[in-house]
């Protein structure tokens, strides 16, 4: 690999799963187009409902995917970190936003413009070959996920979905121990695919076990290793 920003890029580009099947000469062409970009702590890379045309790479610090609830809670969808992608959507289509991502730190990314993609898919197919390869790939990966998903009972989907959270806020800082997650238990039925009723009754065996505590829209994990035991 030569040497410059735009092989330290590519570089970059090559340890992403989604580039991965990429050669290094296609890996150039996409790095010398892409664009860096800062972001401060807590600054907005895009927001739920905009318009995209650009996907990012982390290359430093972290970065979250959240949404807001119309009373003003907000729930954390997932993290990002150096070599992580989002927005890779952007990179066929223009599409509305699912999700806000903003900088938890300062954060460093390369971003990709679609137009830019598409355009060196179609001067070098080989390129666009084997991006759908990758995809088809994650796709794979998340029915298969979904799919173990469907076997597991509300109380095995409930602390993954727990274990997750805690994950996601133990990136941004917080824990190890008595995590505050910030979801409802409605979020937490709606991330698990079961009714808040169900999803309540197991919170609630958590709480016995001292596993939780709950109160007034916040959920507090004491010992996030315990919920491993609930998860088949």
């Amino acid at each position: 690999m030569g040497e410059g920003p735009s092989a330290d890029v590519a570089e970059l580009l090559g340890r992403v799963p989604v580039f991965a099947t990429l050669e290094l000469a296609d890996l150039e062409r996409i790095a010398d187009v892409a664009v860096p970009r800062t972001f401060g702590p807590g600054e907005v890379v895009f927001r739920e409902g905009d318009a995209s045309d650009t996907c990012y790479v982390v290359r430093h610090g972290h970065a979250r995917a959240v949404r807001t609830h119309g009373d003003g809670r907000t729930l954390t969808l997932a993290n990002f970190g150096p070599g992580d992608i989002f927005g890779e959507l952007a990179m066929f289509e223009d599409e509305r936003r699912s999700a806000t991502v903003e900088a938890i730190e300062t954060t460093s990314v390369v971003g990709v413009l679609g137009p830019d993609m598409r355009r060196l898919m179609t001067e070098h197919p080989a390129i666009a070959t084997r991006l759908v390869v990758a995809l088809a790939q994650r796709l794979r990966e998340m029915n298969e996920r979904l799919s173990r998903q469907s076997f597991q009972t509300v109380q095995s989907r409930v602390a993954v979905v727990l274990g997750e959270l805690v994950e996601a806020e133990v990136a941004a800082g917080k824990g190890p121990s008595d995590v505050l997650v910030t979801a409802t238990q409605a979020d937490v039925a709606q991330l698990a695919g079961s009714s808040r009723e169900s999803a309540s009754r197991f919170l609630a065996v958590l709480e016995r076990a001292g596993v939780i505590s709950q109160g007034r829209g916040r959920l507090v994990v004491h010992t996030p290793e315990a919920l491993k035991q609930y998860v088949f």
